[in-house]
């Protein structure tokens, strides 16, 4: 199923989208896809992200001035059926009354393709995304996982120049979204096809994207591999949302001396954050020890760790996280432990 045409390069140059008198649901913004990559719009509800994916795929027209370039190609006033695009949308939209290999097959016969080369292309497909044996079952047949995997090879059937998927897994149930995410990773870099994908959970996007690019308030506010955006954020909401983090405040004289206290320890701050007045610290870089000034009140099981609040003489509550084995429970004194490195400063210099 092998297609030679090199992958597509998606530049956004300076798009934005205003309905009616209200505010931007999207502000100016500018973003590059690189050829292959797949590229993860991240964040909460009323972001953005959904519109970004719209002016993308030739849903929704920029406001005056923005262009989309697909490598050197300006493809802004194109619609979408002309733009060599495949979407995969939230619940599938499969044709509920055709079998797998017809919906699959859908786009390549209204092309009215040969029919020989339909059946090949399916068949292909087929194997791609694991669905042998289905192919005469009808949507309503198929777990939520397969009919997931219908909806891309739908996508991707007529070898599109992108592929944008919409929260194509948001329809799943918690224990098989886990399973299907890992799917849909390994399909996307098979593939080796442009992707834009958009989602509001954190753990799909790290799992399925090259690079994330976090947005806020119709902005994109950070792009980055998903690693790089956890350990070193350039925004207080890239910290947040990415994860739990404990806000740690500073008086003015620890800021002039370049310092953080928390249980009773007068801890060097990095030089990154040696201005701001609130540093943020994730509470899986917290380790602890018997004995100390700080009280456990409460001790949440999650699994594989285990969640505690703690009760700081400084710096008032905090949450650590630690091993399933952390023996501390409710009522325990501790000590802290942490490194500095891991500090990140609570806003944007």
């Amino acid at each position: 199923m092998a297609d030679d045409t090199p992958p597509t390069r998606i530049s956004v140059l300076d798009c934005a989208k205003t309905y009616g008198r209200a505010d931007p649901a999207l502000h100016p913004t500018s973003l590059q896809v690189e050829p292959g990559e797949v590229l993860a719009l991240l964040g909460p509800s009323g972001c953005g992200k959904t519109t970004l994916l719209r002016v993308i795929a030739g849903l929704v027209a920029p406001d005056a001035g923005g262009r989309i370039r697909f490598n050197d190609e300006d493809v802004t006033q194109r619609p979408i059926e002309t733009r060599g695009v495949g979407m995969v949308f939230q619940h599938y939209a499969l044709f509920p009354q055709m079998s797998v290999e017809a919906n699959i097959g859908y786009g390549l016969a209204i092309r009215r393709l040969p029919r020989e080369q339909v059946r090949r292309r399916v068949g292909e497909l087929v194997d791609l995304v694991r669905l042998n044996g289905l192919e005469q079952r009808r949507p309503a047949e198929l777990s939520g996982g397969q009919r997931q995997r219908v909806a891309l090879a739908r996508a991707v059937a007529v070898q599109p120049r992108v592929l944008l998927l919409d929260e194509p897994l948001t329809a799943l149930d918690a224990k098989l979204k886990e399973s299907v995410r890992s799917e849909l990773a390994e399909l996307l870099r098979r593939l080796r096809i442009t992707a834009v994908h958009v989602t509001h959970d954190q753990h799909e996007a790290m799992a399925l994207a090259d690079r994330l690019a976090v947005m806020c308030a119709g902005r994109i506010v950070q792009v980055g591999d998903a690693e790089s955006l956890y350990r070193r954020p350039a925004h207080p909401f890239v910290a947040e949302f990415l994860g739990r983090v404990n806000r740690l405040r500073r008086c003015a004289q620890d800021v002039a001396d370049g310092i953080v206290r928390i249980a009773g320890q007068a801890l060097p701050c990095p030089p990154d954050c040696t201005a701001p007045a609130e540093l943020l610290l994730r509470p899986e870089d917290i380790a602890l020890q018997p004995g100390g000034p700080v009280q456990v009140t409460r001790r949440v099981f999650l699994g594989e760790r285990v969640q505690l609040q703690l009760q700081t003489p400084d710096q008032g509550e905090i949450l650590c996280e630690a091993g399933k084995e952390s023996p501390f429970v409710a009522g325990d004194f501790v000590s802290l432990t942490l490194t500095p490195r891991h500090l990140m400063p609570a806003c944007v210099e």
